[in-house]
């Protein structure tokens, strides 16, 4: 089932792999499935998850992202490899490109969080993991990570992840939104993307034929 209820930011990584990895990570996908459904458990949690806690730290001021990721990394030599790449990537994209850094802001109180049902899919996005911050000048920000090593996210995916965050948070505008792919520091912004209003619609498209692949591979 996890096609039919999944991550945006994984949606989005096997939205833009090319063939091969994707396939394999459709065949991921489903080995996992069954997993679960022989009972047995996945553990450890998302992987990504420490890291992003420490990304939060490092905003917050409580502590540099590279010694912070240092610790997590002692701990758990799992991330040994991973963690000090994204948390060099990070520092290096809030040194360059978040350029509201230097004026005060403040961390709204929740992390916002939204399932955005796609009826035509009988599929569900989950969106969770957003930092929302308040700009020097009163206005929102809601950033959303990408981790994934490959693919890199291209543009049109940056338009179509943005236009779908905008959609699944109605109270809020799509200018408030950042999509970040960490390792390559990309830092979307709306106004540096051309929408043209057919993001959903490729969407759509490019996620039918992804479930018909998945399905063929045994998926279900």
């Amino acid at each position: 089932m996890s096609l039919e209820k999944i991550h945006l930011r994984k949606a989005l990584q096997m939205l833009y792999a090319d063939a091969k990895l994707q396939r394999t990570l459709l065949r991921r996908d489903i080995a996992e499935d069954r997993r679960r459904d022989d009972g047995e458990r996945e553990g450890g949690g998302d992987f990504y998850s420490g890291f992003w806690a420490d990304v939060k730290g490092h905003m917050a001021g409580r502590g540099r992202i590279t010694d912070l990721v240092s610790m997590r990394v002692a701990a758990n030599k799992g991330r040994a490899r991973l963690y000090p790449a994204l948390a060099s990537a990070f520092e290096a994209m809030w040194n360059e490109k978040m350029r509201w850094r230097n004026e005060p802001f403040q961390f709204a109180p929740q992390s916002l969080r939204a399932r955005l049902n796609i009826p035509e899919l009988q599929t569900t996005l989950k969106i969770e993991n957003t930092i929302s911050v308040i700009a020097f000048d009163g206005s929102p920000r809601i950033i959303y990570p990408y981790f994934s090593e490959k693919p890199a996210l291209p543009d049109e995916g940056a338009r179509v992840g943005l236009a779908l965050l905008a959609t699944a948070f109605p109270g809020m505008k799509l200018a408030d939104f950042r999509l970040v792919d960490v390792l390559r520091r990309g830092y979307f912004r709306p106004s540096d993307l051309i929408f043209d209003g057919g993001e959903r619609e490729i969407f759509v498209e490019k996620y039918r034929a992804l479930l018909a692949l998945w399905r063929s591979l045994g998926g279900k």
